[in-house]
C-alpha cells in the first residue's frame, strides 16, 4: 500500500471534510503541537464534527462524532487499521503486541492473553498491588511534599515490574527504570515531529538514542524470560500466566511474542495507570467533599485495614470519582485510524488511505452528552456509564480493541487509591501552574506537588 494515498490530496479533491484555515506552509503542525487540546476542542466548536488538518503536504481527519467514532472502532473496524505513523512509532519498540498488531496475527494473541486478565487471575495480582501501595505510603510522612508525578510513576512501574515477572523496576537508581523513562521520553520526541514515521530508520540521533535503550531492555526482558522458562518454582505473574497459555492449536507465545506483551504492558500499562493516579489524586485535592465522601466510604467498607480485592467491590463512589476523572483526563487521550477503502462519514467522502484522528478528551467534554461538561462530578456516573449515546465515553476504548486490560487497571487504581485516601489527605502546593501535556499519553506538564497530613 502507498503510505501516501490518501494523506496527500489534491487541491480540487471533491466533497472532502472542511479544510481547516492556515495562511502557513507548515498548516496546522505549529498550532496543533503547541496547544492540542485546545486545538482539538476548538476545532469541533467553530467547524463541526468532521473536518481536516495540515501538516506540511498531509492531511489528517479531526472526527468528533460519537455515533460515528463507534462506527469507526466497532461496526466498520475491520475497514480502518492502525497503520498510522504513531502506531508506527510505537512498534519500534512494543514489536507485535496487542497494541501494535492487527489481523490475524492480533486475534491469536488475544486469544492466548485473554486467560491471563480472568477476574480469578486478577485476584491474585491484587495482593501485590495492596502489599506495593502500602509500603509506598508507609514511607510518607505527615507534612511531608511530594511530587505525585513521581510517586504514582514508581508505584505504578513497581506494580507492573512485579504483576508481569516479579521484578521490582521502581528503584529510580536502576538500569531498568532509566532506560524505561528515556524510552518514554524519546517517544514524546519523536510523536511529535511530522516526519518521524518516515525518517525512523535513518541513522538520526534521536532513533539512535531510542534503538540503544530498546536494546538495553531486550536484554533484561530476554534474561527473565529465559529464567522463568527455566525455573522450577514460579509464582503468579503475567508472565508465566501467558508462558503456560496455548492457542486452539496448542501452540504458545515464542520468546519474541512473550517479548512484545511484556513490554507493551510494561511501557503502556504503566504510564497510562501512573497518569490515571495522578489526575484522580489532583481532583481529590481540589475537591473537599468528595474527599470526605471516599473517606466516609472507606471507613464503612475496610475500616483500618488495607482494601482487598472482596472489599473494593462495595466501594461505588470511588469508582465514581475514577471514572469522572477518567472523562475529564483520559491517559490514552487520542488515537488514530487508516482507512482501507473510501468511505463516508457525516456525508463527506473519506478517501482511501485517510488518516482519521479521534479524542476521548474532546468527546468526554461536549455539552451535549455532558451537562457542564468541564466540571468534576462523580455522581453523573451515579448509576454507572451513561449510555445515552455510544462513543460518547471510552477511556479504554471500545469495540474488539477495547483494552484487555481495563479490569486490571480499575483493579489497581481502586486499590492503590484507597490505600493512600485511607491514610492521607492532600492539599495543593501553592504557586503551581497545573497544565496537560499530551504527548504519547495525558501526563502533567510540570508534576503535581502536594503537602500531606497524615489522617488521625
Amino acid at each position: 500500500m502507498n503510505y501516501f494515498e490518501g494523506i496527500v490530496l489534491p487541491k480540487k479533491a471533491p466533497n472532502l471534510a472542511v479544510p481547516l484555515p492556515s495562511k502557513y506552509l507548515s498548516g496546522h503542525k505549529n498550532a496543533f503541537q503547541d496547544e492540542p487540546l485546545s486545538f482539538l476542542i476548538n476545532s469541533q466548536k467553530h467547524y463541526g464534527d468532521l473536518s481536516r488538518m495540515r501538516f506540511g503536504p498531509f492531511w489528517i481527519h479531526n472526527l468528533s462524532a460519537p455515533a460515528e467514532v463507534y462506527a469507526i472502532l466497532v461496526e466498520k473496524q475491520k475497514y480502518y487499521s492502525k497503520n498510522t505513523a504513531g502506531y508506527r512509532l510505537l512498534s519500534r519498540a512494543l514489536g507485535q503486541g496487542l497494541l501494535t498488531s492487527e489481523g490475524d496475527m492480533w486475534r491469536r494473541q488475544r486469544r492466548i492473553a485473554q486467560p491471563a486478565f480472568r477476574k480469578n487471575n486478577i485476584a491474585e495480582l491484587a495482593e501485590i498491588m495492596t502489599v506495593a501501595a502500602s509500603e509506598t505510603v508507609a514511607q510518607w510522612g505527615d507534612g511531608q511534599t511530594i511530587d505525585l508525578s513521581k510517586a504514582m510513576n514508581s508505584l505504578a512501574l513497581r506494580i507492573a515490574g512485579e504483576t508481569l515477572f516479579d521484578v521490582d523496576l521502581s528503584d529510580s537508581s536502576s538500569e531498568v527504570s532509566k532506560t524505561v523513562d528515556h524510552m518514554m521520553d524519546s517517544f514524546q520526541s519523536l510523536m511529535t515531529s511530522t516526519f518521524a514515521s518516515f525518517t525512523y530508520k535513518l541513522p538520526l540521533p534521536e532513533n539512535l538514542r531510542l534503538k540503544r535503550k530498546i536494546e538495553e531492555l531486550d536484554r533484561v526482558v530476554y534474561d527473565i524470560i529465559e529464567k522463568e522458562r527455566n525455573a522450577n518454582v514460579t509464582k503468579s505473574t503475567l508472565l508465566r500466566m501467558f508462558m503456560d497459555a496455548k492457542d486452539e492449536d496448542g501452540s504458545g507465545m515464542s520468546d519474541l511474542q512473550l517479548r512484545d506483551e511484556v513490554l507493551t504492558m510494561l511501557l503502556a500499562g504503566h504510564e497510562t495507570s501512573a497518569n490515571a493516579l495522578v489526575w484522580t489524586l489532583y481532583h481529590v485535592a481540589t475537591h473537599k467533599t468528595v474527599a470526605q465522601r471516599i473517606v466516609d466510604e472507606l471507613n464503612a467498607t475496610m475500616g483500618e485495614s488495607t482494601p482487598t480485592i472482596k472489599t473494593i467491590t462495595s466501594m461505588n463512589y470511588l469508582r465514581q470519582v475514577i471514572l469522572e476523572s477518567l472523562r475529564l483526563f483520559p491517559p490514552a487521550w487520542t488515537i488514530s485510524r487508516r482507512a482501507e477503502r473510501e468511505d463516508r462519514i457525516l456525508g463527506k467522502r473519506i478517501p482511501k488511505g485517510a488518516i482519521v484522528l479521534m479524542s476521548p478528551y474532546v468527546l468526554h467534554r461536549r455539552a451535549e452528552f455532558w451537562p457542564n461538561p468541564n466540571d468534576f462530578e462523580p455522581d453523573r456516573f451515579k448509576h454507572g456509564v451513561p449510555p445515552e449515546v455510544r462513543g460518547s465515553y471510552w477511556p479504554f476504548l471500545v469495540g474488539v480493541r477495547k483494552c484487555i486490560g481495563e479490569h486490571f487497571a480499575m483493579t489497581e487504581l481502586m486499590i492503590v487509591l484507597a490505600t493512600i485516601l485511607s491514610r492521607f489527605t492532600f492539599a495543593l502546593s501553592p504557586g503551581q501552574d497545573i497544565q496537560c501535556d499530551p504527548s504519547v499519553t495525558l501526563r502533567p506538564k510540570s508534576g503535581i506537588k502536594v503537602k500531606l497530613t497524615k489522617r488521625q
